[in-house]
């Protein structure tokens, strides 16, 4: 056995009885006996140690193809790039072409970090209006399943813009084992089938994607068969020969206009020719002494969850303890307020002045801790987004990697909701986005994932609509500490947001962060979403303080590295049951 392996079982062996004795402690009382929890039982994350370098995703083929880029000698960019494609052919549900996300490069010689940013775009012909009804209410069916749903893809531009710029192998080099894995076929897992048999209605209302998924006498592909995807395989080949001209131009391109026009959409050649992937100035802030740096719009993740911390740092949550009803509290407190202001004065910078400095400014974050009450819950209705003059001067998938030099990627992208909007582009094997919803179809209407949105998401051509996806960097002593990140639709920002807490706050190591129970608020709803887990106790508590509890589904998939001297320590989240955290 080499000696990898037996450190390997030797640090999951400690981190998970590390992670026990701590749940003992939290609650109190023994560990045969623990005190009165909505949900007792807890599946532990598979914590991974590696040396040289890690990468943690959501599927254990696209890790592989990583850990084996690493292995070749390729970095942090180069492992992360060939990942994105794998996801694609592995994990349609989220891995994508025919989507978009953003990317936060670290580039450990120069301390630097990079935005780059690949959200998809509206067509040129599309108008604020274009999701109302002859009555002016939002037509969700167009909104989410529709031609008219889709935006101008971004993946494949914006990875082919990182590994131009920071990578160093090829794209035809980091494109080949998804090429491999959509002509010589995979098998399908556990996971995929399952993700099958739940979409079969939507999915099967597209012959083009019931011809892939369901071609076995209309049913899902069956668990430990093979998946050939030779139409996909076309696709990346082309790619990997043109690069994103393969993709924005040419037959790829007319193919995807076409399909999307038949949905009923407007999407046409020049709107995928005129695409543009961007390079942005990160989000950076601070907390209690670390430097936590993140995505800025269109992505609301860098700016709430530094607004959150900000609000947080005013308290002493360490002498609190992780999860007590006081330090849930004033989390759901500082939650209202960060999703309030989103709902105003977030959305695409490049149309709207998002107010970044004022909604990051400590002594804004200060002024919102002023207006929390310890004893008492504040309406939700009573909240309104702040007043920011004084201070200006879902399905989606997270993947982490780290080289051997230190250079880290985290990496966020989607199609939206699961499969997107479930069209795949007839003779492309691509599945198409449907963002549009992320816009704000209609002022204090939600979208699919219940937020709140206004003038400043409004659609608009060549917009890129608003964003959760918080892709994240942790530095201390301004070296590399953290790479994470997570799927979860409004419910992102937050869970990106406790494994922070979790780590600098609660001092868990990784695999204790990522399994520890979240909770989550986003203004409207006004409740905390709770994971099974919480104790009653501290439900009660809440309660009394006049917080409304709504136990539901598990939140994210965390996919996270911290580098430490004893090495890279990963871990993936129990919650999904594909993922795999790996290095060498």
């Amino acid at each position: 056995m080499c000696s990898n392996t037996i450190k390997n079982r030797l640090v999951m062996t400690l981190l998970a009885l590390s992670f026990v004795v701590s749940f003992g402690v939290n609650a109190k009382n023994s560990l045969i006996k623990p005190r009165p929890a909505i949900y007792s039982s807890y599946q532990i994350a598979q914590p991974y140690w590696a040396e040289n370098g890690m990468v943690s995703s959501q599927e254990a083929l696209a890790t592989n193809v990583g850990v084996a880029i690493l292995k070749q000698g390729g970095n942090a960019v180069d492992a992360a790039v060939a990942v994105g494609f794998s996801l694609a052919v592995t994990y349609p549900r989220a891995g994508n072409i025919g989507g978009g996300g953003f990317m936060m490069v670290y580039i450990a010689k120069e301390k630097k970090t990079i935005a780059i940013d690949y959200r998809e775009m509206a067509p040129a012909a599309v108008h604020k209006d274009i999701f109302l009804d002859e009555n002016g209410d939002v037509d969700n069916q167009k909104a989410r399943f529709h031609g008219l749903s889709s935006g101008v893809p971004g993946t494949v531009m914006g990875l082919e813009l990182a590994l131009k710029e920071y990578g160093t192998m090829t794209l035809a080099q980091v494109m080949q084992p998804a090429i491999d894995q959509a002509e010589k076929g995979i098998v399908v897992t556990r996971d995929l089938s399952g993700s099958l048999s739940a979409m079969k209605d939507r999915l099967s209302h597209w012959q083009s994607t019931k011809d892939i998924f369901y071609s076995n006498k209309g049913q899902p592909l069956e668990i430990g068969q093979y998946f050939y995807q030779p139409e996909l395989a076309n696709s990346l080949k082309l790619i990997a020969k043109q690069g994103s001209k393969g993709f924005y131009q040419g037959a790829i391109a007319s193919k995807i206009a076409s399909a999307v026009q038949e949905a009923g959409g407007v999407m046409t050649v020049t709107d995928l020719a005129n695409y543009q992937a961007k390079i942005r100035h990160p989000i950076i802030g601070t907390y209690r002494g670390y430097e936590v740096i993140s995505m800025p719009p269109p992505s609301s993740g860098g700016t709430h969850l530094v607004q959150i911390l900000n609000t947080l740092e005013n308290y002493p949550i360490d002498q609190w303890g992780h999860n007590s009803a006081d330090t849930i509290h004033v989390m759901a407190e500082a939650m209202k307020r960060a999703y309030a202001d989103r709902s105003e004065y977030l959305g695409d910078d490049d149309y709207v002045s998002v107010p970044i400095k004022a909604l990051t400014n400590k002594a804004y974050a200060n002024s919102i801790a002023q207006q929390i009450d310890m004893k008492r819950a504040t309406a939700s209705e009573l909240i309104k987004p702040g007043q920011l003059a004084p201070y200006e001067s879902p399905q989606t998938t997270h993947f982490s990697v780290v080289d051997k030099w230190g250079n880290a990627v985290a990496n966020t992208y989607t199609l939206n909701f699961s499969y997107g909007s479930g069209l795949v582009a007839s003779g492309t094997g691509i599945l198409m986005n449907n963002e549009m919803d992320d816009f704000s179809s209609k002022p204090g209407v939600p979208n699919g994932y219940g937020l709140l949105g206004g003038t400043a998401n409004a659609i608009e051509p060549k917009k890129r609509p608003l964003s959760a996806m918080t892709p994240t960097i942790v530095l201390k002593n301004g070296e590399l500490f953290l790479v994470t990140g997570t799927p979860g639709g409004s419910r992102i920002i937050t869970t990106t947001l406790q494994i922070v807490m979790n780590i600098i706050d609660h001092h868990m190591n990784i695999a204790e962060a990522t399994n520890a129970t979240r909770i989550h608020h986003q203004w409207y709803p006004d409740e905390i979403r709770v994971e099974r887990g919480l104790s009653i106790d501290t439900v009660k508590l809440l309660e009394a303080k006049g917080h409304k509890i709504h136990l539901k589904s598990s939140m994210g998939s965390t996919q996270s590295i911290m580098k430490t001297k004893q090495g890279l320590f990963g871990a993936t989240d129990p919650r999904s049951r594909a993922g795999k955290v790996a290095g060498y």
